[in-house]
């Protein structure tokens, strides 16, 4: 399935059991599995990098089984953003980005930090935070060199060339529907994750970044329900309107936030997560033809 420019559909991990025999054909065998869903989807978010510290030789394999144009969206450890809480997390980052993902090479996506529900909004916090991410692969590489011994033996420290770098960030509680949030998002050009969670965590669609970034859970029950054709409208309608530069007419947003400043267009980045009754894989190739034959009209 090709990409639109600027627009990757995808989803969300691609090693799941229930698939086989379903997306995956019979007999299909389990390292062949992201060689098979990478030519159906132009981006992948790669999830085991958010349950610990992967190896170089598996982020150089992962590259290799993928297609030219391809790019996996990377989320960033639970260590940092549900064990710590953002305290102390200078060594684990720079372990995080010594740990091999300068491997995809030209595949280096977005990063994704998700974080709990029961984490509250914290301005100081997240100013820090946010002043210590790597705006690019040079300064991801240098924040690398002060690895610990966590990764001895196993870090990989080299970039092919210099890479922008881009961050989203997902929030669940309700105390981050703050204006002084989406500033300071914007600020730093990072964006707030628009995520569909069958209404189980707070909802809005506030563009504060160059590029959006949409998980699609489930809109009645969260990791299973399936998207009609009427749902999956909507969600191309508001594609659209990011990728154009706008934003839909009815976007939820924060009381208090200022407008965002217009673009030309944004890159959008959209991940399917209702993998429990295998639906992510049919709902992501039913939304990319949505939006292909509008766009062929």
């Amino acid at each position: 399935m090709q990409c639109m420019a600027g627009i990757r559909i995808g989803i969300s991990g691609w090693r799941y059991p229930p698939w086989r025999g379903v997306f995956y054909p019979e007999g299909l065998v389990q390292r062949d599995e992201l060689h098979y869903a990478s030519r159906y989807f132009p981006t992948i978010e790669l999830n085991g990098s958010f349950y610990s510290l992967q190896r170089p030789e598996s982020y150089a394999r992962w590259r290799e089984q993928t297609p030219y144009g391809f790019v996996f969206a990377i989320k960033g450890p639970r260590f940092i953003t549900h064990v710590l809480r953002l305290r102390d997390i200078e060594v684990p980052l720079a372990n995080f980005f010594a740990s091999g993902v300068f491997e995809l090479h030209e595949k280096f996506g977005p990063l994704l930090w998700q974080f709990p529900a029961n984490f509250k909004y914290d301005h100081d916090v997240f100013a820090r935070f946010f002043d210590l991410l790597p705006r690019d692969t040079e300064a991801a590489l240098k924040l690398a060199r002060r690895r610990d011994f966590h990764v001895k033996g196993r870090a990989r420290l080299a970039i092919d060339r210099n890479r922008r770098l881009r961050h989203a960030i997902e929030v669940r509680h309700p105390g981050f529907l703050d204006a002084s949030f989406i500033a300071l998002l914007r600020k730093h050009d990072i964006t707030l994750v628009v995520a569909d969670t069958a209404g189980k965590w707070p909802y809005v669609e506030e563009v504060t970044a160059s590029f959006m970034y949409l998980r699609l859970h489930g809109d009645k029950e969260l990791y299973a329900s399936g998207y009609t054709d009427t749902a999956l409208d909507r969600w191309a309608s508001r594609v659209r309107a990011w990728h154009a530069g706008s934003q839909p007419r009815d976007a939820v947003r924060v009381d208090g936030a200022p407008p965002p400043p217009s673009r030309k267009s944004r890159d959008v980045y959209c991940y399917f997560d209702n993998d429990a009754k295998v639906h992510a894989p049919f709902d992501a190739i039913r939304l990319a033809k949505n939006l292909a034959s509008r766009n062929a009209r």
